[in-house]
C-alpha cells in the first residue's frame, strides 16, 4: 500500500458522506489519523462503536487541530456556522473541503471565514443513496462517481492536485467547473428529480388517504422508484432548496412548460409527438448506462442486493 496522502484526516459531520469517506480511507491507507467529530453525541458514539476513526469528538475545533485535511459533511445550511466555529483553529497549510450539493451558498457562507493560507476548495461528490447515518455508509460509494470541484479563482493548484488525488483514490472521477454552472447543472439532474419525486409520493398520500385506495399495497415500479428519491434525509433535501432557489426555480419553470405541452399533447391525443418525445427521452436511459452511471440490469423485481458488511 503506497504511503499516506495525509498525516491526519479531520471529518465533521459522519453521516452517509462522512461516515463512507472514513470506511473508504481506512481502506486505502489515505490517512495516518482519522478524526471524527459530530454535534450529536449518540452520532458520534455510533461511529466510535463502528471503528470508524481513530479520535472522536463532539468540538469541531478540537477535531480539526492538526488536521492536513479538513472534510465538512453537513447540510449546506450550516457551512456558516462550522466555517466560523474551525477557522481559529485551522492548521496553515490544511486543505479545506465540502461535499455539498450547493456551491455559490456553500462558498458565500464559508470563504469569508477561511484564514490566510488555508487551502479552500469547495468539493462535490455526486454519490449517494436514500440512507443516512454513520450506518448507511460503505467504502465503494464513490467508486465511478464524479467529484466535482469548484474552485475559487486563487486557489493553489498543488493543494486541488493533491484534492484530486484524494479523491481518485477514493475511486471518483474528478471534473472542475464554476459554481453558478455547478449549480444549474444540479438543478436539472439532482435537485429537481428529487422535488417532483417528493411532490408525487406526497400526492399519492393524499390520493391513498382520500379514496382509501390501494396506491401504496399496488405500487409499481414507477412509484416504487419515485419513494427510493423521496425517502432521503430532509434536512439535507429542506437545506438544498433554500440554498439553490434560484436554479431550482429556474428548472422548475422550464419543467412546468414542458409538462403543460406534454398535457396538451395527451388531450389532444397527439400520439405523433407523445412518440416522439418518449423515444427521445428512453435515449437518454442508454447513454447514461453508456457512460457507466448506471447499469443495465432488470431489476424491477427489486431484489435487494445488500452492500458488503461495514463496520
Amino acid at each position: 500500500m503506497s504511503d499516506p496522502l495525509f498525516e491526519k484526516i479531520a471529518l465533521v459531520g459522519i453521516g452517509l458522506i462522512g461516515s463512507s469517506l472514513a470506511r473508504v480511507i481506512r481502506r486505502e491507507g489515505l490517512a495516518r489519523h482519522i478524526a471524527i467529530s459530530t454535534r450529536s453525541a449518540p452520532t458520534l458514539a455510533r461511529a466510535e462503536e463502528l471503528g470508524l476513526g481513530d479520535s472522536y469528538s463532539t468540538d469541531a475545533k478540537a477535531a480539526v487541530k492538526d488536521a492536513d485535511l479538513v472534510i465538512v459533511s453537513v447540510p449546506v445550511g450550516s457551512s456558516e456556522a462550522v466555517a466560523v466555529d474551525i477557522a481559529s483553529a485551522l492548521k496553515p497549510g490544511a486543505i479545506l473541503t465540502d461535499v455539498g450539493s450547493t456551491k455559490a451558498s456553500v462558498i458565500a457562507q464559508m470563504a469569508p471565514h477561511v484564514p490566510a493560507g488555508v487551502h479552500f476548495i469547495p468539493g462535490h461528490p455526486l454519490a449517494g443513496t436514500e440512507k443516512s447515518g454513520p450506518d448507511a455508509g460503505f467504502a465503494e460509494l464513490f467508486e465511478n462517481r464524479w467529484c466535482i470541484f469548484t474552485p475559487l479563482p486563487d486557489t493553489d493548484p498543488v493543494a486541488l492536485e493533491k484534492l484530486s488525488e484524494f479523491w481518485r483514490r477514493c475511486g471518483s472521477n474528478i471534473d472542475t467547473m464554476d459554481p453558478e454552472h455547478h449549480d444549474m447543472t444540479l438543478a436539472i439532474v439532482s435537485h429537481l428529480p428529487h422535488i417532483i419525486a417528493y411532490n408525487i409520493v406526497g400526492t399519492a398520500d393524499d390520493l391513498e388517504s382520500v379514496t382509501k385506495s390501494e396506491v401504496i399495497k399496488y405500487s409499481a415500479s414507477g412509484f416504487r422508484d419515485f419513494t427510493r428519491l423521496a425517502a432521503s434525509d430532509p434536512t439535507m433535501w429542506r437545506d438544498v432548496c433554500l440554498h439553490n432557489k434560484d436554479a431550482i426555480l429556474e428548472m422548475l419553470a422550464r419543467f412546468s412548460e414542458d409538462l403543460a405541452s406534454l398535457q396538451r399533447a395527451i388531450r389532444w391525443g397527439d400520439g405523433d409527438k407523445l412518440f416522439e418525445m418518449f423515444t427521445r427521452t428512453r435515449a437518454i436511459r442508454r447513454s447514461i448506462i453508456d457512460a457507466g452511471q448506471e447499469v443495465d440490469v432488470p431489476n424491477f423485481g427489486r431484489e435487494a442486493i445488500e452492500h458488503p458488511a461495514k463496520g
